[in-house]
């Protein structure tokens, strides 16, 4: 990997901060872009106080991240770690972030992106390696013999083979990874858990697959990416998730908003109700899974139609991204 950015020392008051965010859904104030980037980069470099990052992340999960503030955030995260060069091709990257895996549904987040790698789409992944209670993307990767990328040369070697990459966020960006472990101990997800999603680590434009759970950042994120996002970062398609993935549902394709250059149109409608079911692994454990995506490839089993969509419009658009560099 190239050189991280060096953390600075200096501990950083956030008082001021905790008195406008910290006063609940109704009363508390939202941070301008600028304090909430300033606020975040001292987080990621450690120089707020145990006692004073808990207050904040806890105050973010009630209050909820305002437009500027999770544009502040943005813009500390990716100053946290070195960008990744740009692959070659005809295609501009992919990225699908997996941080949720599979309880319910098979995760097949892995062959969306097998699909794409194989017409030559630079697929990078990154997420979490292991998530209890879930079956992730990794683990199922690893059934197929792809594992966890350490480094950029390695990244890129992946890509000339026409196979997806899967980078661990803790390899990716080290001090974001440390955020999100914060989980474990404050038992909530925190801002991070949402910007890992939107995350373009990239140095060029790249489509991002972002996903959404709860209905308030629909809202949110589609204002990020109409007025907020910067335009050279790229493009990205915004959706419900499947169990939090960015893959499409099997069984009922969700609706797909496509943002570019500020604007928002409607890539893909919902499918109405239906009782019908996609073909589907017979288990959701990471060897079962692995083994139905392989046959799928080799044609055996059907792709299913909307997770075949998504991959037509992630090739469209990806294309006329890179025509346009």
């Amino acid at each position: 990997m190239q050189t991280t950015p060096a953390p600075n020392t200096e501990a950083f008051p956030a008082a001021r901060f905790i008195k406008e965010i910290g006063r609940g859904v109704k009363g508390a104030r939202s941070m301008s872009r600028e304090d909430a980037g300033n606020l975040y980069g001292a987080m990621l470099d450690g120089r707020v106080s145990d006692l004073e990052l808990g207050g904040i992340l806890l105050a973010m999960r009630i209050k909820g991240e305002s437009v500027d503030e999770i544009a502040g955030f943005m813009d500390a995260a990716e100053a946290s770690f070195a960008p990744l060069p740009m692959p070659a091709g005809p295609y501009a990257p992919v990225l699908i972030p997996s941080y949720n895996g599979a309880r319910k549904l098979a995760n097949l987040t892995p062959l969306l992106a097998l699909l794409l790698a194989r017409e030559g789409v630079p697929v990078l992944i990154h997420g979490v390696q292991q998530d209890p209670g879930r079956v992730t993307t990794a683990e199922i990767l690893a059934e197929m013999g792809i594992g966890p990328v350490a480094s950029t040369a390695d990244m890129l070697d992946a890509f000339a083979d026409r196979k997806p990459c899967f980078m661990p966020i803790a390899t990716l960006a080290p001090r974001l990874a440390h955020q999100l472990s914060l989980r474990r101990i404050l038992g909530v997800r925190n801002s991070t858990h949402t910007l890992v999603k939107i995350l373009q680590p990239f140095e060029g434009p790249a489509l991002r697959l972002v996903s959404y759970t709860h209905p308030e950042y629909l809202t949110m994120l589609s204002d990020y990416f109409r007025t907020a996002a910067p335009p050279e970062r790229g493009d990205a398609f915004l959706m419900r998730g499947t169990e939090g993935e960015t893959v499409a549902n099997a069984n009922r394709a969700q609706q797909i908003d496509w943002f570019h250059a500020g604007e928002q149109s409607l890539l893909a409608e919902r499918d109405a109700p239906t009782d019908a079911l996609a073909p589907a692994p017979e288990g959701r454990d990471a060897p079962a899974t692995a083994d139905w995506i392989l046959r799928a490839l080799r044609g055996e089993q059907p792709v299913p139609p909307p997770i075949a969509a998504q991959v037509a419009h992630c090739l469209r658009v990806a294309a006329a991204m890179r025509s346009r560099a």
